[in-house]
């Protein structure tokens, strides 16, 4: 009966990665944060866009930095980066003890031009996310471990 009880208390999306009520969804986000498609990464700023989570900006932000990394032109690079910027600063300055949103500045610091000067958190990104590395949900541990794998400042041995 306990048992019962326990996996009714538990959300979905905790487990699964899924916001079934929004339909977003963690691992296709984290597939097009991993990619260089202008396509993927514009569809999941779409669907971003209209749903109602707690990281919704953070989300945003990552995704307008990366597509930032991706599209031409000097002018809307820097103005996508910057207005990503923004975001995703203003929600982990909330929620500083986040390690998903600790995961995503530093995917995005780790590929950022030094001339954007995007790069100051990145060796206390990688040790908080390594001492809460379990505390992620599935979704994110394997985002992170599939990062790591081409990572020059996260290895898989670290976690």
């Amino acid at each position: 009966m306990v048992s019962l009880l326990l996996v009714q208390i538990i959300p979905v999306n905790s487990v699964f990665g899924q916001d079934k009520e929004s339909g977003f969804d963690k691992s296709i986000f984290y597939s097009a944060m991993r990619g260089n498609s202008e396509d993927a990464v514009n569809k999941q700023l779409a669907l971003i866009k209209t749903v109602n989570i707690a990281e919704k900006l953070a989300y945003e932000g990552a995704l307008l930095m990366k597509l930032a990394g991706i599209v031409g032109g000097a002018k809307k690079k820097l103005d996508l980066f910057k207005d990503g910027h923004k975001k995703l600063e203003s929600v982990i300055s909330k929620d500083s003890l986040n390690a998903e949103l600790r995961f995503l500045r530093l995917m995005i610091q780790e590929h950022a031009p030094g001339i954007l000067g995007y790069k100051g958190e990145l060796q206390n990104d990688k040790l908080y996310i390594k001492n809460n590395f379990k505390k992620l949900s599935p979704v994110v541990q394997e985002a992170v471990t599939d990062y790591s794998k081409e990572s020059k400042i996260l290895k898989p041995g670290q976690l």
